[in-house]
């Protein structure tokens, strides 16, 4: 997809983090307490360290169930935008809209651990001006929790606009990632594969993990390098949270439009 339009350094790079209180393996998980303060709550602030991020949003739904997450943001001035239950795509987009983004990154309030040095990565990949969508790819080679994906306005309004399956629509990129012809993809890799490493919470092991880490570490601007130097130190750390399933969720997607699952595909 090239539209033609040249990239200036006016153009608004919005990150707009997906988040909701339900989850079948644990419920409320974004409100879940982390060193004293909820787990969005600390998404939203090592997000807000990435230096060419210009808006760091929550997208979230409609549903009275989500009126915590709309109170916490309105607490700490983050802001918020409602839209869609089930059509999360249609949320994202029209999130994207209200914050009038030129640059939107895409993140997800269960995780954490992100590391602002490598979404800054994943944005000046793209600000290179040769790609319309940059994230770790298919088969990532980062820690699962630190997923980011930087991609064009006009990239998530074609996908709003073409995206008809169900697995589609609740999700955002992977009708993007299923469609080379249309989009140039970009893929940023580390220089070891470190995708055996689970950072993301949709479990209580994740959460305890993710406790630890924070216990060690404190909520200082730790990164990346930081929890692999602690598990270094604390190998036992690794087996609080081992052999959780990555993806689950979006494989539960496939399943019902009778797909089969493509690790990654998000």
């Amino acid at each position: 997809m090239n539209t033609g339009r040249e990239w200036c350094a006016d153009m608004k790079v919005v990150a707009i983090i997906q988040g909701r209180m339900g989850s079948s393996r644990l419920p409320g998980k974004v409100m879940a307490e982390i060193a004293g303060k909820p787990m969005l709550f600390h998404v939203v602030n090592r997000i807000r360290r990435a230096k060419k991020i210009h808006l760091v949003a929550v997208a979230t739904s409609t549903h009275a169930s989500d009126d915590p997450i709309v109170a916490l943001c309105r607490e700490e001035a983050i802001p918020c935008f409602r839209g869609s239950e089930e059509d999360v795509l249609d949320r994202f987009y029209q999130a994207a809209k209200y914050f009038q983004s030129d640059v939107i990154v895409r993140l997800t309030s269960d995780c954490p651990l992100h590391d602002p040095d490598i979404i800054d990565c994943v944005i000046e990949s793209l600000l290179e001006g040769d790609a319309d969508f940059v994230s770790g790819g298919m088969k990532t080679t980062y820690p699962d929790g630190l997923d980011a994906a930087a991609f064009r306005m006009e990239v998530l309004e074609r996908t709003w606009r073409e995206a008809e399956l169900k697995s589609d629509r609740e999700h955002v990129t992977p009708y993007i990632h299923r469609h080379p012809e249309l989009f140039r993809l970009k893929t940023i890799r580390h220089t070891t594969d470190l995708s055996h490493f689970r950072w993301t919470v949709d479990e209580p092991r994740d959460l305890e993990f993710v406790r630890a880490v924070y216990a060690y570490l404190g909520d200082v601007p730790f990164g990346m390098k930081d929890v692999l130097d602690l598990l270094k130190r604390h190998p036992e750390l690794k087996e609080i949270n081992t052999g959780i399933e990555r993806n689950e969720g979006y494989e539960k997607s496939l399943h019902a439009d009778g797909r089969l699952c493509c690790k990654g595909d998000l």
